[in-house]
């Protein structure tokens, strides 16, 4: 973990967890020690609220016996011969599981990729609150806010060492800076809430404690005086914001995971069209000050970017060993380390976009719904269901016109991904991006 002077005690860790597994009996072994460190200053009517320091260094290790396999976790204080010995009287007794071991050592990264994923700027707590009360001033001072929910800026440092009993040793690290504010306009039953935030691996990349500010007050005042819709069928327009939580369903549909466990609706369609044709989605470990990039999995497997659906079509799983291998498939370097876990998931995955600005997409709806916000919980992945709260403003003409809020608007995944259609407007500093998505079709209950 180059960010830090003793990286070598973490190397010398996983390297001595690996070899008392071996001395403790093991077939195989891998470990990781996960690294953590981090700074919060939050503020709220220009008054400190909370400032926040954080530190950890976190390690698991799995063995592997035949068929069967256990997991610990301990810390970087921990005895590596103490939790081998555990780990190893644990895998005797766990169930055989044909799918589990180490990756093939054909598929681990030979050399690990430079991403500029780690910002080595100093940034000091005091700096961190001045940001959130620049924040906030300027939200304040934007006509009709009357309220803030409170502001806070942060700093952090994450990283990962990991070693197998095949040969395999790598590590990375990477930064976060982040800038975040609620704010609240109105008074009475008519008070209205939004919020901005901004979130880079380098500190540079952020964007201004004054912009974030304006930003989140101007949203807020926008939806004050919203009403309810009627009742109906509706085109519905998800803003960025919300067409990222849109992704993330199409994400967690094609987790091979969730197929192998046969809880995704998407289980059975492989090769075929699960998306409109204008449709394209993309998935990039390797890019470089990816939010969510990294050199190599929770495996040591250097993933390459896929192409997950090609115009509609459904080309990929996103894939850890095990999985893959429970599939009859090969990893495509999608494990995530968790805990003394490794399942699959996403990196830097995305939406395409497409062709036409919003404002073209919008142009032909002589009505329609712009959506700026969802909330609940109504979405079911083994069936497709969609069912969720919303607010934003209404489309008349190809123009946003009235606020509106307390409706719920509705649909099925399936239908959904088939009647999509991406504007050009993409931000792709997310792990996870979107552009501004039409979706035809959707059902609204309102008024």
């Amino acid at each position: 973990m180059q960010a830090d002077s003793d990286a070598n005690h973490l190397l010398d860790l996983v390297a001595a967890l690996v070899e008392a597994a071996k001395a403790a009996g093991a077939d195989a072994a891998d470990a990781v020690a996960v690294r953590g460190r981090s700074t919060s200053v939050s503020v709220r009517l220009g008054k400190v609220e909370g400032t926040e320091s954080s530190e950890s260094d976190d390690i698991a290790l799995r063995v592997f016996l035949g068929k069967r396999a256990a997991s610990v976790a301990g810390n970087a204080a921990s005895d590596p011969a103490v939790l081998a010995t555990r780990a190893v009287a644990m895998a005797r007794v766990s169930p055989e599981d044909p799918h589990q071991g180490l990756a093939d050592p054909a598929r681990l990264a030979a050399t690990q990729k430079e991403l500029d994923l780690l910002d080595r700027a100093e940034v000091s707590a005091d700096d961190l609150r001045d940001a959130a009360l620049e924040m906030e001033e300027a939200a304040l001072a934007v006509a009709g806010v009357t309220n803030s929910g409170g502001s806070s800026a942060s700093s952090g440092l994450g990283g990962l060492v990991l070693a197998t009993s095949g040969g395999f040793v790598g590590q990375y690290a990477g930064s976060r800076f982040s800038r975040a504010i609620s704010v609240v306009a109105g008074e009475g039953t008519s008070m209205e809430r939004d919020y901005e935030f901004s979130s880079r691996p380098h500190f540079a990349d952020l964007r201004s404690a004054a912009e974030i500010g304006r930003e989140a007050a101007e949203r807020t005042v926008r939806r004050l005086g919203a009403r309810k819709a009627r009742t109906g069928p509706v085109t519905v327009v998800f803003d960025p914001r919300v067409a990222r939580g849109f992704a993330s369903h199409i994400a967690s549909a094609i987790n091979g995971a969730s197929v192998a466990r046969k809880t995704s609706f998407l289980r059975d369609m492989m090769g075929k069209q699960v998306a409109s044709s204008a449709i394209t989605v993309t998935d990039d470990p390797l890019k470089v000050r990816g939010q969510a990039s990294r050199p190599f999995d929770g495996e040591g497997v250097e993933g390459e970017p896929l192409t997950m659906i090609d115009d509609g079509v459904l080309h990929h799983w996103f894939l850890s060993t095990s999985v893959a291998r429970e599939l009859g498939l090969e990893t495509n370097g999608r494990g995530v380390r968790s805990g003394t876990s490794v399942t699959p998931g996403s990196t830097n995955f995305a939406i395409e976009p497409g062709e036409r600005t919003p404002g073209e997409l919008m142009s032909g709806l002589k009505e329609g719904f712009y959506v700026t916000e969802v909330f609940g919980q109504g979405v079911n992945m083994v069936t497709g269901d969609y069912s969720r709260g919303a607010s934003g403003f209404w489309i008349e003409n190809g123009v946003l016109t009235y606020p509106v809020s307390e409706v719920t608007i509705a649909g099925n995944l399936k239908d959904m991904f088939l009647h999509a259609t991406p504007a050009s407007d993409i931000d792709r500093n997310f792990g996870t991006a979107a552009p501004t998505i039409l979706i035809e079709g959707m059902t609204l209950a309102g008024a």
